[in-house]
């Protein structure tokens, strides 16, 4: 995806005409937390007092929910939200996506998924999950598997709108200012970069 244009306004441009739209399209960093903060936490007193067996088990479901995530992660961003489609309207729909974020990358309200896309998507995984995990997993996995998304959501706001000192947070800014602004065929991990180390689509040093 070559860029011709990059805005470093915090402007939120209009891209409905629909107000009813508009509005679905913008969210307030603070939402996700508040939606999936008590969903996070039902999920793990569920793995702790319901479908609990033993402590590997639980330790082994919640690394590998939040595993699963980082791949989600990287998966959706390289291969869904950089698809780059021939049609007009594969086009618009690209650019409602993802394309106005890379336009406008510091527009705050579009930063962190709006719960329009989150929740479906939540849901979809829930019941993919469900049909694939063993009960005793299953509780645990879903819990840190949201638990990163919400980690997802959160540092890519931070990303864009904090200044860090610490080397971790400065380090992993670095890694996403890079997509946006010098190469955004690289770099697709947001909250990691382990995926795009693996996958040869880190930046070179």
């Amino acid at each position: 995806m070559k860029k011709n244009f990059i805005s470093n306004s915090t402007e939120s441009i209009r891209i409905f005409r629909s107000g009813f739209l508009e509005s679905l399209s913008k969210v307030h960093y603070s939402v996700p937390l508040i939606l999936f903060i008590p969903i996070i936490t039902y999920f793990m007193y569920r793995a702790l007092a319901v479908t609990y067996t033993n402590v590997l088990t639980f330790i082994a479901s919640c690394i590998l929910g939040l595993l699963a995530w980082t791949l989600t992660e990287y998966i959706m961003h390289r291969f869904v939200f950089h698809f780059e489609p021939k049609s007009a309207v594969g086009k618009r729909l690209h650019f409602l996506f993802h394309g106005v974020h890379h336009d406008y990358p510091n527009d705050a309200m579009r930063l962190v998924l709006p719960p329009s896309m989150s929740i479906p998507l939540a849901t979809g995984f829930y019941f993919l999950f469900h049909a694939l995990l063993p009960v005793a997993y299953m509780d645990g996995f879903f819990a840190t598997f949201l638990a990163g998304y919400l980690v997802y959501d959160i540092s890519h706001y931070a990303l864009h709108h904090s200044k860090f000192n610490n080397r971790f947070w400065k380090k992993l800014k670095h890694h996403h200012m890079q997509h946006h602004y010098a190469d955004p065929t690289k770099g697709y991990g947001v909250s990691s970069a382990l995926w795009d180390k693996i996958f040869r689509s880190d930046f070179e040093k």
